[in-house]
């Protein structure tokens, strides 16, 4: 045994981390349902948009005109990932799909990555009109706070 790990030490170390990062993209994939909009229904996420709204909007004194702003913010953001997500009721079976027989299927992967591109591009004007209509009807002190919250001065949804 001592000679074959000798021997075949490139072998081994390569199929080692190979193994690792294939075991690692799997389990990064994994289910995490309680974070927000992960596989949740158009009534959850609507409640859950309403909670988030809210929140923001106490954090930089939204008034009524702007909260409809980002709600609607929400909305196309959520449409996107709808339309990034797919038909499928189960994105973690694609990519399971594509490791599941002797070869990786490179034909399905690039198909795959060719769907979700397209469903970003399609989307990404309607996100960024809405994002433009929602920051630039914010107040010079409102966008200040948002700059703050970026540069990581602001903790708006720490819980320690």
């Amino acid at each position: 045994m001592k000679h074959f790990f000798k021997r075949n030490f490139k072998r081994t170390v390569l199929g080692l981390l190979g193994a690792t990062i294939v075991l690692g993209g799997l389990t990064a994939c994994g289910q995490r349902h309680h974070e927000f909009g992960a596989q949740l229904s158009a009534e959850e996420y609507a409640e859950k948009r309403t909670k988030i709204v809210d929140r923001v909007a106490g954090k930089l004194d939204l008034n009524e005109d702007q909260k409809k702003r980002l709600a609607t913010l929400g909305d196309t953001l959520y449409a996107q990932r709808t339309a990034l997500v797919g038909q499928t009721k189960d994105p973690r079976a694609e990519v399971k799909a594509l490791v599941a027989g002797d070869k990786f299927d490179t034909a399905r992967a690039q198909a795959l990555i060719t769907d979700k591109t397209t469903a970003l591009q399609s989307k990404s004007p309607e996100v960024l009109a809405a994002l433009a209509d929602f920051y630039d009807h914010l107040t010079p002190a409102q966008q200040q706070k948002v700059r703050d919250y970026m540069e990581g001065r602001g903790r708006w949804f720490h819980r320690g």
